[in-house]
């Protein structure tokens, strides 16, 4: 069931809109030569509100920069078959490597999709602190004053979500 509109535009304005002038300000640095930045953050915000539909999102802001990303090297990718020679000038070096480091990147984006599921099947206070702590890097107190908790509720939650991802991780093959 998805959720009513009016919880989707609260999520959306809180968790979402506030990334967008990085968002877009880290696409002009990475890919000067887009002329069409816009449509890229539309085409990203699209797809995260499809993901959204169908469940919950660990990190809009990590959803969004991942989608934004591919969508850039997708559309100079058909430039460079439409018009070789034509982004020449576009420096991609910061965002993909030599042929030799696609194993590891793709190891990396392995063990991301893991940790998100691992935070996913977090109960849900849990999930909360792990996320406002580790991933927005907020402070104990921060958190706490955020999710109106106790600052020791948020170190206890802390732990607790951090031990659940290190037993998910080894029920998973994986070392921590």
């Amino acid at each position: 069931m998805p959720p009513p509109d009016s919880e989707l535009a609260r999520w959306f304005a809180e968790e979402v809109q506030p990334h967008e002038p990085a968002l877009r300000a880290w696409l002009r640095s990475r890919f000067p030569t887009l002329a069409d930045a816009d449509d890229l953050v539309q085409e990203a915000y699209a797809r995260l509100l499809k993901v959204r539909e169908t469940g919950s999102v660990a990190c809009a802001r990590a959803f969004l920069f991942v989608t934004a990303r591919n969508l850039a090297l997708n559309h100079l990718r058909h430039l460079r078959h439409e018009h070789p020679g034509a982004i020449t000038e576009t420096d991609t070096s910061g965002v993909l490597d030599e042929g030799a480091a696609i194993p590891d990147a793709i190891a990396r984006a392995e063990d991301l999709q893991l940790l998100i599921h691992a935070i996913q099947a977090l109960p849900d206070r849990c999930r909360q602190v792990l996320t406002l702590r580790k991933i927005y890097g907020l402070s104990q107190k921060e958190t706490a004053d955020r999710l109106g908790i106790a600052e020791h509720t948020v170190e206890a939650q802390g732990a607790i979500g951090l031990r659940k991802c290190i037993e998910f991780f080894r029920r998973h093959g994986h070392r921590p």
